[in-house]
């Protein structure tokens, strides 16, 4: 073992709270969720920032030591990685995301060019030589929820479909009636942004996947257990409600559906808030929420920002329409009366 500054600690390893002196060991175990140690290749103008434990962006430099995650990433506009089978002193790997989740990138967004390359120079360790991984004193599991706090669902038809815009909006307008509001985003990959963005708007308390140990949700095939965990600790936070939003969209390889066939989940959700890109996402939406039998209380979104998708969401797909960037009182009000009967 060896001891090393590290320049910059991503957001993705949070939960350890680790300081800027690590100890390092050369033997690299290639696991997820295991903090590695890597050394910047280059700078990049597209993707060229981390955001750091603290929630603040910084810029990579060359020749920057930073410490990620090893996690993977399934991103329909961004880069698609996996941890690679084995790993050691010296090999290249890449930034998948700006919460220092790093993987072997394996395809990309093209608009986005080529990922971050770093090299690895050791796995974090503790004083016993064990390696450091974020599911240390993770958030448990829980096969069950019976008592929970009224949930407003937020889900897309697509990663960057006002998702958050929508939450955040959500978060506001109901503080401001003196309703206390927590929020959690329980699939993508580990950001703290999203959650932040949240507490800036006036959520008492937030929680991710991250509290529960994951670097990201990619290929998980059930998050339930993972969610009930975390809307059980949220059981403790005083909130009148919570705010729930996915990542991704609800076609994807995140999990997102494995949270709509949960009966319990669903019986705890009061409304489902849906953000649709456009149009034929939003008619998408509506079939396959149709064919689970679940309904949308409204939808939002780029499909909603001017009055021709709205007349169409309304009158076609019979559905309420509120764009929370346009008309984010009128989402608020409808969230209102669905959660609150108010």
């Amino acid at each position: 073992m060896s001891r090393i500054l590290v320049d910059k600690i991503a957001s993705s390893t949070v939960n350890l709270n680790l300081p800027r002196r690590l100890e390092i060991s050369d033997r690299v175990e290639s696991t997820v969720g295991h903090v590695v140690v890597v050394e910047a290749l280059e700078e990049k103008s597209v993707y060229e920032t981390l955001e750091l434990a603290t929630g603040r962006m910084a810029k990579i430099s060359r020749g920057d030591v930073l410490a990620g995650v090893l996690g993977a990433r399934r991103a329909l506009k961004g880069f698609v990685g996996v941890v690679p089978k084995k790993l050691g002193v010296g090999d290249v790997v890449h930034v998948l995301n700006l919460g220092g989740v790093i993987g072997s990138c394996t395809s990309r967004f093209l608009d986005l060019g080529e990922p971050l390359r770093v090299r690895v120079l050791g796995m974090a360790v503790d004083e016993q030589g064990a390696p450091l991984n974020i599911a240390r004193n993770a958030v448990p599991e829980e096969t069950s929820l019976e008592k929970c706090k009224p949930l407003i669902m937020i889900s897309g038809t697509c990663m960057s479909s006002g998702k958050t815009s929508a939450a955040c909006e959500i978060v506001a307008r109901l503080s401001r009636k003196n309703l206390k509001i927590a929020g959690v985003k329980l699939s993508g990959v580990a950001c703290l942004r999203d959650t932040l963005n949240m507490e800036d708007h006036g959520a008492i308390k937030t929680m991710s996947f991250l509290d529960a140990g994951h670097p990201s949700t990619a290929d998980f095939t059930d998050l339930v257990p993972m969610a009930k965990g975390i809307l059980k600790k949220l059981q403790t936070s005083g909130a009148d409600a919570i705010v729930v939003e996915m990542g991704d969209g609800i076609i994807g390889r995140y999990g997102v559906d494995s949270i709509f066939r949960d009966a319990e989940l669903m019986a705890h959700t009061k409304i489902h808030v849906m953000c649709a890109n456009d149009l034929v996402g939003a008619w998408g939406a509506k079939k396959m929420m149709d064919g689970w039998k679940l309904p949308i209380g409204v939808f939002s979104g780029p499909a909603t920002d001017d009055e021709v998708g709205e007349e169409y969401v309304e009158n076609v797909l019979g559905v309420p329409a509120a764009n929370a960037r346009v008309k984010p009182d009128k989402l608020s009000i409808i969230i209102e009366r669905s959660v609150f009967h108010r």
